[in-house]
């Protein structure tokens, strides 16, 4: 931790900082959100050069992050597809604060637990006499 706070980070970072996505995923998510209309898995996997596959699963892990949406687009003639759209910046951004006061208010609680723990042992502990009196 002391060393991502020491580097330059960008907003981009926090995709990565906070959600653990990776460098494609954030190509993904740029290329949705560079998007006038919602993409298909095989115009992501087209627009970032990979194969459908590795689109698809960085889109799961957008999806699972909250950071895109999923609407299912249904044919005349019966069947359907999916695309994939970015989430509210509002909500996204939202959703990471809530996201960091948890984990803030969790190391809070890890913190004191470690303070009551070695305080106590502290206690427990008869003290050294010296050495030098011999």
């Amino acid at each position: 931790m002391a060393e991502q706070l020491q580097q330059d980070m960008q907003c981009e970072g926090l995709l990565e900082c906070i959600h653990g996505l990776k460098q494609l995923d954030k190509e993904c998510f740029r290329v949705m959100v560079e998007s006038d209309d919602p993409l298909t898995i095989d115009e992501v996997a087209e627009r970032v050069d990979r194969e459908r596959s590795t689109a698809y699963r960085s889109i799961q892990r957008l999806l699972q992050s909250g950071f895109i949406q999923k609407e299912q687009i249904n044919y005349d003639q019966g069947g359907y597809y999916h695309v994939y759209y970015p989430t509210d910046p509002e909500q996204i951004a939202s959703d990471m604060q809530r996201m960091l006061n948890d984990w803030y208010a969790k190391m809070g609680q890890l913190i004191q637990e470690f303070e009551d723990k070695y305080d106590r042992m502290e206690d427990d502990v008869p003290a050294v006499e010296s050495r030098s009196t011999r």
